[in-house]
């Protein structure tokens, strides 16, 4: 495994192994809101710490773009100086976190030159671990993972996720979950952009959309999918930056294609 590939999934099983030692006992009665919807708990905070820890351990020349960080994205991308960044996001999902749901994860990558050459995700939930190397592949457990096979819209089943946090967005996205729910084999939502883009990268998932995600939420699923064989896109399909953005992936330019085609009716 590449030096980075280890720090990434090295800090994001620390983040997990927070996330494991709090499940149960940090519940959403105890934590504050950013927003509507958007929790912060004593668990981001320490999984944050531990993942941190470990990347200045190890690179201690290097940036860090966390989550939870009172500057904005804007601001905090502005000041950096061209060293590699890592982005962190400390607990992916924290909602379910907080009432019990399985489904929430650690996500940790390193960027070079604007573009992520190296992360992992973890769930401490069910102790899997995905991880990749830009040039190198995209495994989970060791094991080298794939995209699914290409097949029409008709046959794919679609990830997403709600704009819970900017929920004036809302009619604009059910447009778009009504066109994709009529022409695909279904959508799922989980609640963890990270997770679902590693299930895009491992053929559980043929294709994902959400209108509105942080570089922290898909940095790492950036370069897993990428690895695998799929694309990551914006919406409309130009190039992913590692800012706020839109974010599409499949497992192919194809089915990328006809998802946007439905998505920009």
């Amino acid at each position: 495994m590449h030096e980075l590939a280890r720090t990434a999934l090295w800090a994001a099983d620390a983040a997990a192994a927070v996330h494991r030692a709090d499940r149960g006992r940090v519940v959403v009665e105890g934590a504050s809101e950013k927003g509507r919807s958007d929790y912060l708990s004593e668990t981001d905070l320490a999984a944050q710490r531990a993942a941190v820890d470990v990347i200045r351990s190890r690179h201690p020349g290097h940036q860090v773009l966390a989550e939870e960080d009172p500057r904005t994205v804007a601001e905090r991308v502005a000041a950096w100086d061209g060293s590699p960044m890592w982005v962190v996001d400390p607990l992916d999902g924290t909602a379910n976190f907080l009432h019990g749901h399985s489904y929430f994860a650690a996500s940790v990558a390193v960027a070079v030159d604007g573009r992520p050459v190296a992360g992992a995700v973890v769930s401490g939930a069910t102790g899997e671990r995905w991880w990749a190397t830009r040039g190198q592949g995209a495994f989970k457990g060791g094991r080298r993972i794939r995209v699914s096979p290409p097949r029409p819209l008709r046959d794919a089943l679609v990830g997403t996720g709600f704009p819970f946090k900017l929920i004036e967005r809302l009619p604009e996205y059910l447009g778009q979950l009504d066109r994709v729910l009529r022409a695909s084999a279904g959508i799922r939502r989980a609640g963890a952009a990270s997770l679902d883009l590693c299930y895009l990268a491992q053929g559980s998932l043929d294709a994902f959309w959400e209108l509105v995600l942080h570089p922290w939420d898909f940095a790492a699923g950036w370069v897993i999918i990428e690895e695998a064989g799929g694309v990551l896109t914006q919406l409309d399909g130009t190039p992913l930056v590692l800012e706020d953005a839109t974010v599409l992936g499949a497992n192919g330019p194809e089915l990328a294609a006809s998802l946007s085609a439905v998505l920009g009716r």
